[in-house]
């Protein structure tokens, strides 16, 4: 059996779909198999897959089912002793791999290691923003209001983590298990790792390094920050419900930096006026960001603002 199981859910992505799994073949550390579900797409994004002649690679087909539900499926049929996950627009760093590996093996009660990221566009060029989030010392608050992990292509975790919130569901007619919530378009990750930590006994925590290359495409989910939001806004009523005193303490916290970090993926997009309004709402929900983080919440600010005005000298209102 392979040390780690590597899923990468595939819809769509003919453009990027190489890409990626170049980056898994290419990782210094080779003991693994890479699942590739193909959740149904149109496009030639399987017939990419199928090209790849390398015996760790292995296709499944299933009807669509989205993220959640093609992570769940990959899941499901891993035999490793971690899982990894690599959405099929992303990349890793050449020692990805092996980094985490090492990681896990010298540290028994981690059960999800994370490293930071860089988000690049279309074309793999960065943007020159990155994800640099604390390593150590993580429990369900810093979760919640921070999300350390970052994206679903930073985390490799131990399968154990995987059996330990495994719940049952009724998928037509048939009864069968879930990691992920299937109900979720958006914040399935963050889901999964706020029930992972308030659930089970496994440790997060982080490695040095920017590991993961996160794409930002312009008009996909990953840039949609209003559907972003309403699904986070689904996540936090789920954890309410879970550990209602955490909400209570930490929850105007965690509404105001994720509306910040929404308002930072606006500038990247070059929405100011997003970028502006997401800004405000921010520190009038936990204003205590303007002290906590004064040097990125003011970089937020300056910058949403100077591309607001950029935006109105360059299509003033007639």
């Amino acid at each position: 059996m392979p040390v780690v199981s590597v899923i990468m859910p595939v819809y769509n992505v003919e453009r990027y779909v190489a890409r990626a799994i170049d980056s898994v073949l290419a990782q210094s550390f080779g003991d693994f198999e890479l699942i590739l579900i193909d959740d149904g797409g149109t496009d030639n994004s399987v017939a990419i897959c199928q090209s790849y002649n390398d015996p760790r690679v292995k296709i499944f087909s299933q009807v669509n089912r989205g993220l959640a539900g093609a992570r769940n499926t990959g899941i499901r049929l891993a035999t490793g002793r971690y899982i990894a996950l690599l959405d099929s627009d992303d990349l890793w760093h050449v020692d990805k791999l092996a980094r985490h590996v090492a990681h896990l093996g010298e540290n028994p009660k981690v059960g999800v290691s994370y490293s930071g990221s860089v988000m690049i566009d279309e074309n793999d060029k960065p943007l020159g923003v990155s994800m640099r989030p604390k390593l150590r010392d993580i429990d369900a608050a810093h979760i919640l209001c921070r999300n350390p992990i970052g994206n679903g292509s930073a985390p490799v975790m131990r399968c154990e983590v995987f059996e330990d919130i495994r719940y049952s569901v009724i998928r037509n007619n048939i009864k069968g298990v879930a990691f992920f919530d299937e109900s979720f378009r958006y914040a399935e990750d963050i889901e999964c790792w706020m029930r992972i930590s308030c659930t089970t006994k496994w440790a997060f925590e982080g490695i040095a390094g920017d590991l993961t290359l996160y794409r930002i495409v312009s008009n996909s989910l990953s840039a949609n920050t209003d559907l972003m939001y309403h699904h986070w806004q689904r996540m936090y009523q789920k954890v309410e419900l879970l550990n209602p005193t955490l909400i209570a303490t930490y929850g105007a916290r965690a509404r105001g930096y994720q509306l910040r970090y929404y308002a930072r993926r606006n500038v990247v997009e070059r929405q100011g006026w997003a970028a502006l309004r997401k800004f405000f709402s921010a520190v009038t929900i936990y204003p205590g960001m303007c002290w906590e983080e004064p040097r990125k919440t003011a970089v937020t600010f300056l910058a949403s603002i100077a591309l607001a005005l950029k935006l109105h000298m360059l299509y003033p209102a007639r």
